[in-house]
């Protein structure tokens, strides 16, 4: 399956945009930083990095001339999944950044608690996520970084 397979379902086309792009890396920069302010609770520190890796899949889906359609439910899931077509990582590295995703939701929807591991596992997979995706922009769309 290819990205175009989802255009009308679960995404659009689009002109990548440099500016949007890059106005994306900087939040998520931001929310990586924020993600680290001590004296927060684990669960707004996993709200900020969790937000990040949202914002650095929706780059990666930009820089390729794609965006979510968010009128349609689902859209986090398909940016994360998206990854693999986008800036190649791998199935298990995707399982677990989908993991996040689903941990978030209860965290959202039922006021569960995130613990210690979960928050520091999220802010991991979010710096490892901004260095893949600024890592890729770079190599493969040096006129979008």
């Amino acid at each position: 399956m290819t990205l175009d397979n989802l255009i009308g379902k679960s995404l659009e086309a689009i002109a990548p945009d440099a500016s949007a792009i890059k106005r994306l890396l900087e939040a998520a920069k931001r929310n990586i930083a924020d993600a680290k302010i001590d004296g927060l609770s684990n669960e707004n520190k996993f709200d900020m990095a969790y937000k990040s890796i949202m914002q650095l899949a929706n780059a990666a889906l930009h820089a390729s001339g794609y965006r979510t359609l968010t009128s349609k439910p689902g859209h986090h899931q398909t940016m994360i999944q998206s990854l693999p077509k986008t800036v190649g990582i791998d199935i298990d590295h995707m399982i677990i950044l989908d993991g996040l995703r689903k941990q978030r939701n209860v965290a959202d929807y039922s006021g569960d608690l995130v613990t210690d591991s979960t928050m520091e596992e999220c802010l991991s997979q979010a710096e490892s996520l901004y260095e893949t995706v600024s890592n890729w922009l770079k190599t493969s769309h040096p006129d979008l970084s």
